[in-house]
Formats: C-alpha cells, sequence, structure tokens
C-alpha cells in the first residue's frame, strides 16, 4: 500500500510569504490515516520521541519507509531550491501536546527543512491549529493556519523569520516530523536528546 500522494505534492503551490511554505491537505489518504492511528504507539506525554524503536507491525513505519526515498527528497529539492541528497534525516514522533507546547519559533538553525505530517482525524479544537507567522511576537498575525488532522503535510524552509506557533492545547496530538539537518553532528545531538527525554518519560511514568 503506498500511502504518500506524490502528484498533490507535486502540484501544491509554494508560498513565500512570509517565508517559504507549502500545505498538503489530504497528502495521506483517510485509509492510511485510520490505519496509521489503529497501531500508532501509545503516546501519553508531552515531547518528541525517536523512532528507531517502532514495531515493524506499525504503519506509520510504512510513511517513514515512503518519506525516506529518493522520490519524495528529489520533489522537496525542486519545490525549494535546494540541494538534499546526502544531508541527514531526523524523525521524530508526537503523540501528546502539552499546554505550554506551540510557543511561537523558528527551529534551531541546524535544519535545512522541516516536514510535518499531521496524523488526527477531523481535528475540532480551537488550540494545537499551527500558524504560518509574520512575526516572532504574535500568534494571531499568521499567514495560513493547518488544522493537525487528515494527513495534512507541511513543509518549509528554515529561516531566521520562519516563525511559526500555535494557540494552547492540551491532549493527544499526533504527528510525524522529519527534517533534513545540516551535519550528522547535529543530527545526533537532536536524536540523543529525544531518546534521553523518551527515557525519561518511561521512567517517571505512573
Amino acid at each position: 500500500m503506498s500511502h504518500l500522494n506524490l502528484d498533490k505534492l507535486r502540484n501544491a503551490p509554494l508560498e513565500h510569504t512570509p517565508f517559504d511554505y507549502l500545505i498538503v491537505p489530504g497528502f495521506l489518504g483517510s485509509d492510511s490515516v485510520a490505519k496509521i492511528n489503529a497501531t500508532y504507539p501509545n503516546i501519553e506525554k508531552g515531547g518528541s520521541y525517536p523512532v528507531e524503536s517502532l514495531s515493524s507491525t506499525m504503519a506509520i513505519k510504512e510513511v517513514i519507509a515512503e518519506l525516506d526515498t529518493p522520490e519524495f527528497e528529489a520533489v522537496i529539492e525542486e519545490k525549494f531550491d535546494v540541494v538534499l541528497e546526502g544531508r541527514p534525516k531526523m524523525y521524530s514522533l508526537r503523540g501528546y501536546t502539552r499546554a505550554k507546547d506551540g510557543s511561537i519559533h523558528t527551529d534551531s538553525k541546524d535544519k535545512i527543512i522541516t516536514v510535518l505530517l499531521y496524523l488526527n482525524e477531523n481535528w475540532q479544537q480551537p488550540g494545537g491549529r499551527l500558524r504560518i507567522l509574520h512575526d516572532g511576537k504574535n500568534v494571531d498575525h499568521f499567514a495560513a493556519e493547518v488544522p493537525p488532522d487528515n494527513g495534512t503535510l507541511l513543509v518549509f524552509k528554515r529561516s531566521d523569520n520562519s516563525w511559526h506557533g500555535h494557540h494552547p492545547f492540551e491532549g493527544p496530538r499526533r504527528s510525524l516530523q522529519m527534517n533534513w539537518m545540516t551535519s550528522d553532528n547535529s543530527k545526533g545531538f537532536h536524536a540523543m536528546r529525544h531518546k534521553l527525554s523518551a527515557a525519561m518519560k518511561k521512567i517517571t511514568a505512573p
């Protein structure tokens, strides 16, 4: 079963204001979203989790394998006019958003491209909807709002003004994040941080 709709990605317009980004609703079909959620890991605390320990029976592993292909990379290279071949990639999962999450930020400088794939079904909450922002001060001064559901894809090029964030939400909120990184050293730092964070959450879980 193929999960990614690369034709939708190829046809999606690249927006340049306030920074380079694109949004692809339905990048994953409804059958894929349902299959992913039926086998998604039980994440009950906030923060990012590494994907290395995922079971092969989890559908999200199939999605990661497709994102890892040269075909997906080539489309992103063409869209954003960047060279990504040979750049290290980092993946992480989220399953729960805390009230403190969603603060305005640009992403760290060692990230080249950020890919966010939203896995929730029919998001009804006013909070937790990622916004593409015009500045780093006002979450209501936004160019676009992305509901985190139904296989929607958001991709943006990291820059000093790639401000994004969302209004607070606390509760289950599933997403997969992928980044092309500037170097293996930067990937290793983030991966180790995620692994330590996940280990601490497991240790302190009731």
